[in-house]
């Protein structure tokens, strides 16, 4: 099962019964569309696959004017061990999380020297644009209405931001006092 599923599983299970919209509009309120990568579209298409799969089940569906019908979801039984049994599996297993970005620097001596470091000072900007936007939403009125552990989880972004960033700026210095060899160097030489 995916995070994203787990997500909207775990979702419906605390606010059962309930339909799309809400489900979608809880996960935002925990930014969950950032460290979760749950996409709008997701929702409504995870709810009805779990749905089809007997994790969850249809309890109502209704109309109000020209919206379009809302169906309600409740956990079943199924749902419910399925829940449980993922939420252990991710708290006890550590997975290193996946980051393409890893694969570039794998490579990172093939581009010329300025160039591996103005990235690496560009990355380190998106990086600092991140932490404002994570502090802004941080901010107590923020704070005062969510969760302890929604306020964890935006803590641990926060801090894995700040690590990252200041490895950017400490490695791109490495590669502008020319601690470390580049395509481009021989060419100087």
């Amino acid at each position: 099962m995916s995070a994203t599923r787990l997500l909207i599983l775990g979702v419906v299970r605390l606010m059962q019964p309930v339909h799309g919209y809400d489900v979608r509009r809880e996960l935002m309120a925990w930014n969950a569309d950032s460290w979760g990568k749950v996409g709008p579209g997701s929702v409504y298409h995870a709810l009805k696959k779990m749905a089809d799969e007997g994790l969850l089940e249809a309890v109502a569906t209704e109309q109000v004017g020209n919206r379009p019908a809302r169906t309600s979801y409740r956990v079943t039984p199924k749902g419910e061990r399925e829940f449980i049994e993922q939420l252990y599996r991710l708290w006890w297993t550590f997975q290193p999380p996946y980051d393409p970005y890893i694969t570039a620097l794998a490579f990172m001596p093939a581009l010329p020297r300025r160039e591996a470091a103005e990235a690496l000072r560009h990355r380190a900007q998106m990086l600092q644009a991140t932490l404002t936007t994570t502090e802004m939403a941080m901010s107590a009125q923020w704070l005062s209405r969510k969760p302890d552990h929604v306020k964890e989880i935006m803590a641990l972004v926060k801090a894995r931001a700040e690590a990252e960033l200041k490895w950017c700026e400490r490695v791109a210095a490495r590669i502008e006092n020319g601690e470390l060899q580049f395509s481009d160097d021989a060419q100087e030489a």
